[in-house]
């Protein structure tokens, strides 16, 4: 090979080697930096490829997702609609979303044979036999090693997968033996339309196996797992088995039953505002939602652009808390209501809101309680408050401080009481509190303590307040009055129960039963029940508590028994209404397909299309790298355009794509002839990474994501068969139709295609094989992807050894002469 000269007039041989570059006349240019321009600039435009591949998948899921209504009649005689699919998933993900995935590799081979003089080139077959390599082996291998140690993923659909396993194979094969064994360096007509025609052969058999036309269905895939493994246990997705409360959580199916159900679990984090639940809400009902290829592949470029996200997006703190949820981690709620906010206040409040006291006993002793904090100094001021007795006349007025020093817990008011002899009837006063200082101290909910002066001796009856109490769900806790009247002499107790009605103890309310103590002269006891707001869709519910077994000497009053009844919480209705609204809203701004020529211009001039709370430094990067990109392909009609059902957008997209894969292919080969690299080599490294990039990331993300590794793995060999039956049937096809239109033959020197092909399809088959062994044996988890972390990353290291084996081999060929 010649020494590199910098300033050689070789320059002149790669002047005009493009279909539309170079634009310039760059003769004279130092070579070093014209190779240096020529990679950054192609580099940019696989950026460029990939947003408008971003927009074309778009418009291809819009296509593909439609819908028509149809009636049925149902059991009882009635018409029911229902709404079907009308593309079968099987052939979309052929046709179409193939198409979408490699179109720039097809549209590649067709520019340049047609840029050519029909004559055949190899930049674009190359590209397709090298994308086809590092999809099959890369892919696979980052897919295999992406999933969480010991869970796993498997294909579904492995008849489908063994339909395109086998064409795939068949058209690798098939190049060979056109290049190499029927005519040689020669592609005749009807070799072109054999090759062109398989695609849509490939389809309706693919079709025909999906829909079981020619045998039974399949195993169901958890039960195949479950005898492949010998064991009775389910396969290892513990993230599904964790996420199986909320499996009716979806963007379709958005009941506010499935958002209460899952606020039912936030709620045990209070500090979270509306608008991160509709996010968490909307992260989970996108976890839940089965995504096509379009969507990951999507989502997957907007993360290389700094686009906006076709998934919710959180913050760390968030997203960390969001995971909590989902496996049960976070602590259970408190079923009261803790004023002292787990230990950090300091409450101080009456032991009771009533006391009584005999005239002639001539003092009252009143007694406050300190809880909670408990190691710092607490003063609370007093102060006694006429009622129908007056003060200098019925008792003593006082007013001051109680000091609680660290630790103490209880202090006492003593308040005298004046015994005139006279006859009167009951009398009351209050004593209330208030806080001398507020840090880190409250006055709890006995604020006021009634004090009544009396002049019997009997021990009283005890009885409730009222007969019914009405509760929010979101109450805390039930405050249950029980009187002391009649009298109030000595120390009394009275046994009491809880007993069901509609609520249930446990779930509804936590009941049972338990005792009430009256000292000397207290004239009022509180029960306290905890209220459960289990946050969800309930009519009313009511429980019953009843007073029974009182002390001896006292009574029961006339009301024994008292229902409480737990109502259905208006605040929390309209929590759960506004939640929903804004989860609706946060979907259908992740829906692709589903925007205006207004917000495609502010996505693409935003980062992250204007989410720059959770916008990364690495966001803002790729944004301003690609700012120019989206700015432009702005202009391409949205998906809904004119209601075209995604076609006018289809139709704009593909020639924008068509456009910038001439510019990528003359930059490709020009950067080859600059640094003295083979088109060939160039393109099965370089391109065909540049353009499986944005698919490498999609897969990655739907083997995280979804249930099974369809998404993942089980389209790449549809993609590659379809790469060759259309990215060089139909170039093939054109030309060949050409020459012999000229009374000439089609030449495609076999020469590095043939090659390469072979070693391929040597090594495409060993990559299946192991993919098979993964999913026979129980070492490997019994999966094609995941599983136990030795095999699993050792599974991940071989294939990505072939991909290896096939660039090392190729380039030996291809630059050295090897194996000629």
């Amino acid at each position: 090979m010649a020494e590199f000269d910098p300033w050689c007039n070789e320059t002149d041989v790669c002047g005009n080697k493009g279909l539309l570059l170079p634009f310039l006349d760059e003769r004279g240019w130092n070579r070093g930096v014209r190779a240096t321009l020529y990679l950054a600039g192609l580099l940019w435009c696989f950026f460029a490829v990939a947003i408008i591949a971003d927009i074309f998948m778009c418009s291809i899921e819009v296509i593909t997702s439609r819908t028509s209504k149809l009636k049925i009649a149902t059991p009882q005689g009635t018409i029911e609609e229902i709404e079907i699919r009308i593309w079968n998933d099987t052939v979309a993900n052929l046709t179409l979303m193939a198409l979408g995935s490699s179109a720039p590799e097809i549209l590649l081979s067709l520019l340049e044979i047609m840029g050519n003089g029909f004559k055949s080139g190899e930049l674009g077959p190359s590209t397709i036999v090298g994308s086809a390599a590092f999809n099959l082996f890369v892919i696979s291998a980052v897919c295999v090693a992406s999933i969480s140690d010991g869970d796993t993923r498997r294909i579904k659909q492995i008849k489908v997968f063994g339909v395109t396993t086998s064409f795939a194979m068949f058209a690798y094969i098939w190049l060979y033996i056109v290049l190499q064994i029927i005519s040689p360096n020669v592609v005749d007509v009807w070799e072109a339309v054999f090759t062109f025609m398989c695609f849509p052969l490939l389809v309706v058999v693919a079709y025909i196996i999906d829909k079981d036309f020619c045998g039974v269905k399949d195993l169901d895939d958890d039960a195949e797992a479950n005898l492949a493994s010998g064991s009775g246990m389910t396969r290892g997705n513990t993230r599904y088995r964790e996420l199986s409360a909320y499996s009716n959580l979806t963007s379709s199916q958005l009941t506010k039953k499935a958002v209460a159900d899952f606020m039912k679990e936030v709620g045990k984090h209070p500090d979270l505002d509306e608008e991160t639940i509709a996010k968490l809400i909307a992260l989970e009902a996108a976890q839940h939602e089965h995504h096509s290829r379009a969507w990951y592949r999507v989502n997957a470029t907007r993360g290389l652009t700094g686009g906006s996200k076709v998934q919710p997006t959180v913050d760390g703190h968030i997203l960390e808390l969001y995971h909590k949820i989902k496996n049960n981690e976070l602590a259970p709620v408190r079923p009261g209501t803790d004023l002292s906010k787990d230990g950090t206040l300091a409450v101080v409040e009456f032991v009771t809101a009533s006391v009584a006291v005999f005239e002639n006993e001539k003092k009252v002793r009143v007694e406050v309680l300190r809880y909670g904090l408990e190691k710092n100094q607490v003063q609370v001021k007093y102060e006694t408050v006429d009622g129908t007795a007056e003060a200098n006349s019925d008792y003593i007025p006082v007013k001051g401080t109680l000091v609680f020093e660290a630790g103490e817990t209880s202090k006492y008011i003593d308040i005298e009481i004046i015994d005139d002899y006279e006859w009167e009837p009951d009398e009351t006063f209050f004593v209330k509190l208030a806080l001398d200082t507020k840090e880190n101290t409250i006055i709890g909910r006995k604020t006021i303590c009634e004090v009544t002066i009396i002049n019997d001796d009997d021990p009283g009856k005890l009885e409730f307040a009222k007969n019914t109490y009405l509760v929010k769900e979101s109450i805390g806790s039930a405050i249950i009055t029980v009187n002391r009247v009649d009298g109030s002499d000595g120390k009394i107790e009275v046994k009491w129960k809880t007993k069901d009605i509609e609520a249930v103890n446990g779930s509804d309310y936590i009941g049972g039963e338990g005792v009430l103590v009256f000292e000397h002269g207290e004239r009022e006891k509180n029960i306290e029940i905890p209220i459960i707001d289990d946050q969800e869709y309930e009519k009313d519910e009511s429980f019953e508590i009843e007073l029974y077994e009182p002390s001896p000497g006292a009574e029961l009053g006339r009301l024994k028994k008292t229902v409480v009844t737990i109502v259905n919480d208006d605040d929390y209705n309209g929590v759960l209404d506004r939640v929903v609204a804004i989860t609706h809203i946060n979907i259908d701004r992740l829906r692709i397909g589903n925007t205006t020529y207004a917000d495609q211009f502010r996505d693409a001039l935003n980062v992250n299309g204007g989410d720059v709370d959770n916008a990364s430094t690495l966001d803002y990067v790729l944004h301003f790298i690609t700012v120019y990109w989206k700015t432009l392909f702005a202009l391409v009609p949205p998906p809904n355009f004119l209601n075209s059902g995604g076609w006018i957008c289809f139709v704009v997209s593909l020639g924008f794509i068509a456009i910038l894969t001439a510019i990528i292919g003359d930059l490709a080969s020009i950067f080859g002839c600059l640094v003295r690299i083979e088109d060939s080599i160039t393109a099965i490294t370089l391109v065909a990474l540049g353009t499986s990039l944005p698919d490498t990331f999609a897969s990655r993300t739907a083997a995280l994501n979804e249930k099974y590794a369809d998404n993942s793995i089980g389209n790449i060999t549809g993609s590659n068969s379809v790469n060759v039956f259309l990215g060089l049937g139909l170039p093939w096809l054109v030309a060949s139709i050409y020459w012999a239109a000229k009374g000439d033959t089609f030449s495609v020197p076999a020469g590095s295609l043939a090659f390469s092909v072979a070693v391929f399809t040597i090594c495409a088959v060993v990559c299946i094989a192991v993919l098979m062994l993964r999913r026979t044996l129980k070492v490997f988890g019994n999966a094609e992807l995941g599983g136990p972390n030795i095999p699993k990353y050792g599974s991940a290291v071989f294939l990505c050894c072939l991909w290896l084996v096939y660039i090392l081999l190729s380039i030996l060929q291809v630059s050295f002469g090897w194996f000629e």
